[in-house]
Order: C-alpha cells, then structure tokens, then sequence
C-alpha cells in the first residue's frame, strides 16, 4: 500500500525523535513517502498532489490546521473534481491522523487516542483489519471543513488568540478563556448584531452576533472537558448551527457558562438553533471574523454553506 505521511514539523506534542519512530513504525507496513510541510497551505499542496499520483493513504502529523489543509488537498484533487459516479470516498485515498497539536478536535471527535504512539497503533490496526468510517464533511464557499466554522465573536476569539500565539503565548484553556473575555468587553457588534441566515425556502434569520457551525460533536476541547453547543451534530448528518442574537455581557455569560457545563445544552430566547442542515448562507452587514476548523481565515462578509454527505474513508 502506497502512503504518503505529511508532517508539520512545528506540531505542538511530537519531537524530532518521536517523529522518526513515527516514521519506522508506518514504514513497516506502509511503502511511506514523507514529506514536511515548509509554509501555510504546503500541506493542501502535498495532499493533492498524492491523490493525482495514485496513492492509497495520506497520513497527517499534526493539529487540526494540518489536517483541513490535508482534507482540502484531497477534496479538491482533479480526478475527484471530474470523475462522476461513487462519492468521493471511495475515489480518494483514505486518511489517518496522527494527533500532534495542541487540542487535536478533529481525531477526538473520531475517538482516537489523544497520544501520538497510541493513535499510531489504532491506525496501524485499522489499515490491517481494513478498519474504516466514511463521514460527512462541511464546505464554506469554496473550502472544505472537517468539525467547525464560525463567524462573529466565536472567530474573533481565534483571532485574539492566534495573535498572542504569534507573541510567544503557549496555546492554553485560560488563553482561550481570556481571548474571549476580552472580545466581549471590547463591546464589538453588541448594539446592532450584524449577521444573517438565510436558507432556501425559509425566512431570513436576522439580528445574530455570532454563528457556530459544527459538522461533528463537540465543538471544541477545554483541555479534557468537551465543549458542546450543539451535541446533536454528527458526521453522519447535516450541518448544525447555533446563533446568538445578543452579545450583551451577561448573555452571552450564561451562553458560554451552559456550553462549558457537561450535559448542558444551551438555551434561551437569545438563541437559534438548527439542526442538520444541508445548505445556508451566511450575510453580515460588515465585515466579521472567520474561522474554519480553528483557523482564522480574515474578515468575510458573505459565506455559502454546504453539506458534503460521505465525501471521505477516515482510517479510525
């Protein structure tokens, strides 16, 4: 089986030394090619150009960062783009990931073991057994996501924190909690909320602050404690969305309050809620933040959203 294994060198919980073992481990079963990411985007690029070349698997190393460029390499490879018939699972080479980054919500929400060696073992299992999970994926105009997009406060607060991370910040539960205190004392967007859902045949949803999108359950991590505004989400279906209309200080106190709260599902008038939807667009009455699988991607002021049902074999 050919594979190619594709390694963020910068990957937050592996070393130089943990990676060769990686590498001897994959090679033993796998005829492996490896490859390290050099800039942002590389790894799209790698991914891509392994699916045109025929490869069988491709193996990420690293956070979930790597893992959507990888997934988009592979979705937007050019026999996939032009060859009709059976979904895309089944035209691409499968994926594995190999936690490396600091949450890793991705192959969580998988039920991969969070440490390196072990997640290493379950696909080593898995490729020998032919163990395999077709799931669903999200797309944002035209780029794909693996478990969450947002605009709004929820893609501010990854903002704030990708640019404390670019001072020196360790990535942390308590950067997070701070990111977020300070969006929502910056009083931003909180007298006239300026996005919009609309869904064809339905009625425009106006008045939102903020939008989460999750193509799986949860959301995100705080350090083990999953964070889950809307646990009905699932690789299997649609897209959910929760909205807030109001960023009020205390709104959006008991918002953030109740989705930390273990079995807690947020709710109250100040929230929408929609679950398992195939197609939305997004419209803000100004620029807002964006993010896509905890990547902030720059200010977006219309997004078009789609459900891309078994569209990838994840080895698990």
């Amino acid at each position: 089986m050919r594979a190619l294994l594709v390694v963020n060198p910068k990957a937050t919980t592996t070393t130089e030394r943990s990676r060769d073992v990686l590498v001897r481990a994959l090679g033993s079963q796998l005829e492996l090619t490896v490859e390290y990411t050099r800039k942002r985007g590389h790894a799209a690029s790698l991914a891509r150009a392994a699916a045109e070349s025929g490869v069988d698997l491709v193996v990420s190393l690293g956070g979930d960062g790597t893992v959507n460029e990888v997934v988009n390499g592979l979705m937007t490879a050019g026999h996939v783009l032009t060859s009709p018939g059976t979904s895309p699972a089944f035209r691409l080479p499968a994926l594995a990931v190999v936690p490396g980054g600091s949450t890793n919500v991705f192959a969580r929400a998988l039920g991969l073991p969070r440490d390196w060696v072990e997640g290493t073992g379950v696909i080593l299992d898995g490729l020998r057994s032919g163990r395999h999970r077709v799931i669903g994926l999200g797309r944002a105009d035209d780029r794909y996501f693996t478990f969450t997009a947002g605009l709004g406060l929820d893609a501010a607060v990854t903002r704030r924190v990708e640019q404390a991370r670019l001072r020196g910040r360790t990535s942390t539960p308590a950067l997070y909690v701070r990111s977020l205190i300070g969006q929502v004392l910056s009083g931003e967007d909180r007298k006239a909320p300026p996005l919009s859902i609309e869904r064809p045949g339905e009625e425009t949803e106006l008045g939102l602050g903020t939008v989460i999108i999750q193509n799986t359950a949860p959301w995100t991590y705080v350090g083990d404690r999953p964070i889950n505004p809307n646990p009905q989400a699932s690789f299997d279906r649609g897209l959910d969305v929760l909205a807030v209309r109001s960023l009020g200080v205390a709104t959006t106190t008991r918002t953030v309050t109740q989705m930390s709260l273990r079995h807690a599902e947020p709710r109250g008038r100040n929230l929408l809620r929609l679950h398992d939807q195939a197609e939305f667009t997004v419209v803000a009455a100004r620029p807002q933040s964006f993010q896509l699988d905890g990547d902030y991607l720059g200010e977006r002021q219309k997004v078009h959203f789609l459900s891309v049902p078994e569209a990838l074999r994840v080895i698990c």
